[in-house]
């Protein structure tokens, strides 16, 4: 079943980071995925979030606020 995950944020190199993280997870380890980028502060401030970059999976909020290793994003996606 393919997962969905959002990366919540206004496009500071957190974020970027945060994209480049997931990316690199999800094709590395052939993870089902859709990753979306949410960069609009209206739809940012739905979760309830006030640091970025978020990184929600199947719409729960996993991480806030700071960019987690590679092996930290696999562990929340298996």
């Amino acid at each position: 079943m393919s997962k969905t995950i959002k990366i919540l944020g206004t496009g500071c190199p957190k974020c970027q980071s945060l994209t480049g993280v997931v990316k690199d997870v999800v094709s590395e380890n052939n993870i089902d995925a859709t990753i979306e980028k949410v960069e609009d502060i209206m739809e940012i401030m739905k979760y309830n979030v006030m640091t970025t970059p978020a990184l929600v999976i199947d719409d729960v909020i996993t991480i806030k606020g700071r960019v987690p290793s590679k092996e930290e994003v696999l562990a929340l996606l298996n």
